[in-house]
């Protein structure tokens, strides 16, 4: 694990939540999911000024403590893909609620755990520059999936493009198999030595993935 990477566990199905650390306060929180009080701890505890909210994409386990971090800190800017705004912000239920259906075949899950979310503070797409970060768009989990790459440190925060010899889901309304396939092969020749920080499970690397 890199020396300025902060890992938790967050959110009832237990998605990866990165502390980032680029400046000697300075920090990205990636993909909360949850567990907002054990994520604000964790940024107290190292004296951490939050800077970024950065979503890798916009499912609601990746989201769910956007609202408690917006609330404790204010000026946090929340950054998503424009493909995937629609899934944060007023209405952003239905949507919602409608890939839940999908992948549990029930939303009534979503109803124990759904808050209305702050709408997005920053627009995302290829290319764009946030915080020591430049955006990969990889769809195909969702039209908006993003990676987070940080070319210096060679740290790549795939969501759920990547895991460790897997991938994200690609039979739910907004996902796209083909889409998925381009977007693996594009990470697959970057650097072998890139470090791989997935939405879930375990780290990895490029190289280790090449061949799954």
């Amino acid at each position: 694990m890199h020396k300025n990477i902060i890992h938790l566990i967050a959110g009832p199905i237990a998605v990866n939540c990165w502390i980032y650390r680029y400046n000697e306060s300075d920090a990205a929180v990636i993909d909360p999911g949850g567990d907002a009080e054990k994520i604000i701890s964790a940024l107290k505890k190292n004296s951490l000024a939050p800077e970024f909210i950065l979503l890798t994409h916009g499912h609601f386990d990746h989201i769910g403590a956007v609202t408690a971090l917006k609330t404790e800190y204010p000026q946090i800017k929340i950054a998503i893909h424009k493909n995937d705004a629609k899934y944060i912000g007023p209405d952003a239920d239905i949507i919602q609620k409608q890939s839940l259906k999908a992948a549990m075949g029930d939303d009534s899950f979503l109803n124990k755990l759904w808050h209305e979310t702050p709408p997005e503070d920053i627009i995302l797409e290829e290319g764009s520059v946030v915080g020591p970060f430049t955006v990969i768009h990889t769809p195909g989990h969702t039209g908006g999936s993003i990676c987070f790459w940080d070319k210096n440190e060679k740290n790549l925060f795939t969501g759920d493009t990547l895991f460790r010899h897997g991938y994200g889901r690609t039979d739910l309304p907004d996902s796209d198999a083909d889409q998925m396939r381009e977007s693996l092969r594009r990470l697959f020749v970057m650097d072998k030595d890139i470090a791989v920080y997935p939405g879930h499970g375990r780290t990895t690397t490029i190289n280790d993935e090449c061949g799954h």
